[in-house]
């Protein structure tokens, strides 16, 4: 769910979408020209989940998230000189923590491992040099599972596939205090990021008027937590959404795409 503001680049003056690196929106026939003509021709896969994010996000938060943020890795590997594709976003996945909320739809873990890996292995099979998997949902099953299929799909294919897992010190360092904290399941880091790309989906009314909830999920699962609820997020959030400002997604995205960039490149021995 690319952004459509004003000023995006990959908007049209009418706000329809013109974007040359979302794998969907080309024929095929565009798809084949570029497989062919680059060496280098990578597919960055966004994944996501349908859970909620608190009373003022869209289900479709994680989603959200990381087609923007591959969005812009795609433009910046572009200018780097590599062909870069965004596909469709996968936008179900584990959310046994948000179970005891109305709009969480989930998968087992079996589920979304073979699904993720049979989707990378086709995606490699047409002649990409890498995939590489962006992801903003961090249920811990949910990582698991990206990990796997990450592993599974390189061995099936003999090609890198590269995870920037931002629960890992390397990346989780370059993010803001609140990512850092752990208190950041659609509070000021989340809701940045949507207002950011999607703001006509975000409740600004009701997100201005929510109280910070100063609990870490990181912390509260490891202590046994396992769900939102038993965690103290009763309504389905944590941090502090009223503190997010489109600015400070804006400057996020830059860092996510960065993330990514950096990661296909390294893989790619560049």
């Amino acid at each position: 769910m690319p952004s459509s503001r004003p000023g995006s680049k990959d908007a049209r003056p009418d706000g329809s979408q013109n974007s040359t690196t979302l794998f969907a929106s080309l024929p095929w026939t565009e798809i084949a020209e570029r497989l062919k003509s680059s060496r280098r021709c990578v597919a960055l896969l966004p994944v996501g989940a349908t859970e909620p994010h608190g009373p003022h996000l869209p289900l479709a938060t994680d989603a959200i998230i990381s087609v923007e943020a591959a969005r812009r890795a795609a433009q910046r590997l572009e200018a780097s000189g590599l062909t870069a594709l965004v596909l469709p976003c996968i936008a179900y996945s584990v959310t046994d923590f948000s179970r005891d909320f109305p709009g969480a739809i989930g998968l087992s873990r079996e589920t979304s491992l073979r699904m993720i890996e049979e989707i990378g292995r086709a995606a490699l099979s047409h002649g990409f040099a890498l995939l590489c998997l962006v992801n903003s949902h961090l249920e811990p099953d949910h990582l698991e599972v990206l990990r796997d299929a990450s592993a599974r799909i390189a061995a099936a294919t003999g090609r890198p596939v590269v995870f920037p897992d931002k629960t890992q010190k390397r990346w989780a360092s370059r993010l803001t205090a609140e990512f850092r904290s752990g208190a950041c399941h659609a509070g000021q880091y989340e809701s940045s990021l949507v207002l950011a790309a999607a703001p006509e989906l975000v409740r600004e009314d009701v997100m201005k008027g929510l109280p910070a909830v100063n609990i870490s999920i990181g912390r509260k699962i490891k202590e046994g937590a396992r769900s939102f609820k038993e965690a103290g997020g009763d309504d389905a959030y944590f941090g502090d959404p009223a503190a997010a400002t489109r600015a400070e997604g804006d400057e996020t995205y830059e860092i996510l795409a960065g993330m990514v960039e950096e990661a296909v490149m390294e893989a790619l021995g560049a």
